[in-house]
């Protein structure tokens, strides 16, 4: 067993003259807390409850009761593993509890100044967010009160002290703000977010569940464009994100659509860049100083390597690599391995990558066979693209992915070959 009687007091919200626990006694962390109430003369609800045989009301019995389940809830070890700190205290991150019924309750006998109200709370079923407590209180030994509780358990947003969030923002239960964060008026973050010490989100943004924000990095602010005159332009992300520190993601402009779009489960490490009107699909990888100028198109599971750049209006296919210190000046083919800079070359398939994926071997032979009549072939692109659409046993999803894909460039896609060497090195 255990007490820490005076910190885990300062779990509550509530304060004097309305705190009805004065010390713990005894801490069965998920099961069992006993706790102490003083009743002295000095009670204001003495004073009219009654001037001539003052008698401590049955509510406030009641309410001392649910104090105390409301500290036995707060370890952490109910009703759920996340249930992790406070509920509903001041200062601290975790879930409310609120008081929800009161089943079977019966006052026993009364309670008068000098007398010590033992508070027993044991926790019983749970479903949901929904937690039931045999609550009783005795005098001297003898039962003064016992009923049924039950709470409902619901997380709360924590929000730093230090840290800057306008009033309008809108911060989704169960979600964290570290210090020093600045949070903006038109930002709505989902539930259950970690929001990094001085972090910034701002602007038009919202922001889905799960999100992971480090520190210093710089959400839905201005676009870096001459252009830009301070229109009411958006950025949307999605849901399970993380943004590493120093990330820069910048809202859109009136001319690209007027919105940045980031989607579901994306990594971006250190020092990441998202102009202003990108769509980045999901679970993408972006290595550490990868950069992306205006209006890119990133598609689904798209490997981004460390220090690469893709040039604006560019689009990097689904499952494509992008090799490190590459510089994308065209479209990147999906499925693919692209790289370099003098210029950026295909070196073959993705081939870790999509059997990391689970792609079938039959899918990749077609696939393989589709990148030779484009890359090994004497064909130019117009005719192998022919022959590819075709030839019978080519036909697949992927195969007609990579055709359209080529068909509606309009940058160009990168088709230079790369080296032998490098080419069969991976595969």
């Amino acid at each position: 067993m255990s007490s820490g009687s005076s910190d885990l007091l300062d779990r509550l919200a509530h304060r004097f003259p309305s705190l009805l626990v004065d010390t713990v006694a005894e801490h069965e962390p998920g099961k069992r807390l006993v706790a102490f109430k003083n009743v002295t003369v000095n009670e204001d609800f003495f004073q009219g409850h009654f001037p001539h045989k003052p008698l401590m009301p049955a509510v406030l019995m009641i309410e001392a009761l649910a104090q105390t389940a409301a500290l036995l809830l707060s370890d952490g070890s109910t009703h759920s593993s996340a249930h992790s700190n406070s509920l509903g205290a001041s200062g601290s991150p975790g879930f409310a509890v609120q008081l929800r019924g009161v089943n079977g309750a019966k006052f026993r006998k009364h309670v008068i100044p000098g007398d010590q109200l033992k508070l027993v709370v044991t926790l019983g079923v749970s479903r949901g967010p929904l937690v039931k407590a045999a609550a009783m209180a005795e005098v001297d030994g003898q039962t003064v009160v016992e009923a049924e509780l039950l709470f409902a358990v619901q997380p709360v947003a924590h929000i730093d002290p230090s840290a800057h969030v306008s009033p309008a923002a809108v911060v989704g239960a169960g979600t964290t703000v570290g210090p020093f964060a600045v949070i903006g008026a038109h930002v709505r973050i989902g539930r259950n977010c970690k929001i990094g010490a001085s972090s910034v989100i701002d602007g038009h943004t919202t922001i889905g569940d799960g999100n992971e924000v480090f520190p210093y990095a710089s959400i839905g602010l201005a676009p870096q464009d001459l252009k830009y005159k301070g229109e009411p332009t958006r950025l949307e992300v999605g849901s399970g994100n993380i943004f590493r520190e120093f990330v820069t993601i910048h809202r859109g402009t009136e001319g690209g659509g007027g919105v940045t779009k980031i989607g579901d489960r994306n990594l971006f490490m250190n020092y990441v860049h998202v102009a202003h009107d990108c769509v980045v699909g999901n679970q993408t990888i972006f290595g550490p100083h990868a950069t992306l100028g205006g209006h890119v198109a990133i598609a689904d599971f798209v490997n981004v390597s460390a220090g690469s750049a893709v040039h604006q209006f560019c689009r990097v296919g689904a499952y494509a690599f992008i090799g490190g210190y590459s510089v994308i000046t065209k479209d990147a083919l999906p499925y693919g391995r692209t790289v370099g800079s003098r210029p950026a070359r295909v070196f073959g398939l993705n081939l870790i990558g999509l059997k990391r994926r689970g792609f079938a071997d039959d899918t990749l032979k077609k696939l393989r066979a589709a990148y030779r009549y484009l890359m090994q072939s004497k064909l130019n692109t117009t005719q192998a693209l022919a022959r590819i659409e075709q030839e019978p046993g080519l036909q697949c999803p992927e195969v007609r992915n990579l055709v359209e894909f080529i068909h509606t460039a309009s940058r160009g896609v990168i088709l230079r070959r790369g080296g032998k060497k490098d080419d069969g090195s991976e595969e």
